[in-house]
């Protein structure tokens, strides 16, 4: 199709040696309506973001810049945990528009297994991100923080299916590394939204803390179905 090739090929001129793939912009705008209707509790969230992963990940593998594996990987991951988010936030939703989902904190024995999955994902991405990038001239701590971000990424997409709270906290610390390495491998667009999303996710994290403080005893009484061991 002509205009989904020329789509694909357009981009922005920002200086005679700097060009942004329209790609990039616009998955980004889908990423961050996803998160909107996130915020919200909205269904929509989940096909939202699929779609703006799906155009991030043609950026990530495709840029005559350093290709970032960690950030191309975790799009794939993204589109199908949000699958999993997507069944999830619809088959919770009640009838007469409420929310898809009621927040609430992981409890401890989701946190033991959770937390040391992760770390010990993030040291094993950093390997096989290492051996895959081999040929690539860039730092060590490259690899590692593409490992962070990756691991982090879908721990707080898993998090967010569930409803818990914990979820803006991950996504607080894939920021923190990952708006340093996008400015580093020139990724403007991508950089600038992981910097606006830092501050929307303190917002998200205090209306969500709000409501699981408000909802949370209504839900463990009323409504224990919603979240099956």
């Amino acid at each position: 199709m002509h205009w989904l090739d020329a789509f694909y090929d357009a981009h922005w001129q920002v200086t005679r040696d700097q060009a942004i793939s329209y790609r990039e912009i616009v998955g980004n705008a889908f990423g961050l309506a996803s998160a909107l209707f996130g915020l919200r509790r909205l269904v929509w969230a989940w096909p939202v973001g699929i779609v703006g992963n799906v155009l991030l990940f043609t950026v990530f593998v495709s840029q005559q810049t350093t290709p970032l594996y960690g950030q191309a990987a975790r799009q794939v991951f993204f589109v199908a945990t949000s699958v999993y988010g997507w069944w999830r936030w619809r088959r919770n939703r009640g009838g007469g528009g409420a929310p898809a989902v009621r927040p609430r904190w992981a409890t401890a024995r989701e946190r033991a297994w959770l937390v040391p999955a992760g770390l010990a994902a993030v040291v094993a991405c950093f390997f096989v991100f290492r051996a895959v990038g081999a040929g690539f001239p860039v730092p060590w701590w490259y690899y590692l923080a593409d490992s962070w971000i990756f691991v982090g990424s879908i721990a707080a997409t898993y998090a967010m299916a569930r409803g818990w709270v914990d979820f803006w906290l991950c996504w607080i610390a894939v920021d923190l590394v990952g708006v340093p390495e996008l400015l580093h491998f020139h990724y403007y667009p991508s950089a600038l939204l992981y910097a606006v999303y830092a501050g929307f996710v303190l917002w998200g994290f205090a209306v969500w803390l709000r409501i699981s403080r408000r909802e949370g005893p209504q839900r463990r009484s009323a409504e224990p179905a919603l979240e099956p061991a």
